[in-house]
C-alpha cells in the first residue's frame, strides 16, 4: 500500500490533474506561480469595449450571443481593410468561450489575419478581460476563428485587391 500522495491526487474535482502540489506542500496552485497574465503584444487591437448591466443574464454573467456579435464587429475590422470595400461574416469555424465575462469588465479585441484566400479572408480573434482595477487583473476570456468574404453591391463575391 502506498500512502505517498501525488500531484495528480491532489487536483479538485473539475481541475486538470497537476494543477495543486502534493500535501507535503502548501496547497498553492501551481499558476500562482507563473507571471500574471498581460495583454498580447502581437496582432492588432482593433476594439476596446466595457458590457453593461443590460448586456447580463439572471446570473450576472454577459450573455454569449452579445460576445459573439462583438467578437464578429472585431474581426470584421482587418477584413474590411484588406477588402477595400464591403464583407459579410460567411463561417464562425471556432468559438470558444475560456472564462465568463462580467459587468464592467474591460474587453479589448485583438486580431490576426490568419489566412487571405481569392475572395475570403480567416481571422482569429482573441479576447481579453482587464478586471478589478485596483488590484489589477487580465484573463482570455474568448478565442475564436471566423471566415469573411469580400463582395460586391448586388451581395456576390468579389476578389480581394492584390495590394
Amino acid at each position: 500500500m502506498n500512502d505517498q500522495v501525488s500531484a495528480d491526487d491532489m487536483s479538485p474535482p473539475g481541475r486538470p490533474k497537476g494543477e495543486y502540489r502534493s500535501a507535503q506542500h502548501e496547497a498553492t496552485p501551481v499558476s500562482a506561480k507563473v507571471a500574471p497574465l498581460t495583454l498580447p503584444t502581437d496582432g492588432e487591437l482593433v476594439m476596446r469595449v466595457m458590457p453593461m448591466p443590460s448586456d447580463a443574464n439572471g446570473n450576472g454573467d454577459i450573455f454569449g450571443g452579445w460576445i459573439m456579435a462583438q467578437v464578429d464587429l472585431a474581426g470584421s475590422v482587418l477584413p474590411s481593410r484588406i477588402a477595400k470595400g464591403r464583407i459579410t461574416t460567411v463561417a464562425v469555424n471556432q468559438f470558444v468561450f475560456k472564462q465568463p465575462v462580467s459587468v464592467a469588465d474591460l474587453l479589448s479585441f485583438y486580431a490576426h489575419v490568419e489566412r487571405i484566400g481569392r475572395t475570403s479572408i480567416t481571422v482569429r480573434v482573441e479576447v481579453y478581460a482587464e478586471r478589478n482595477p485596483a488590484d489589477l487583473k487580465v484573463v482570455k476570456v474568448t478565442e475564436a476563428n471566423l471566415t469573411y468574404v469580400s463582395i460586391d453591391a448586388n451581395g456576390e463575391p468579389r476578389p480581394i485587391p492584390k495590394n
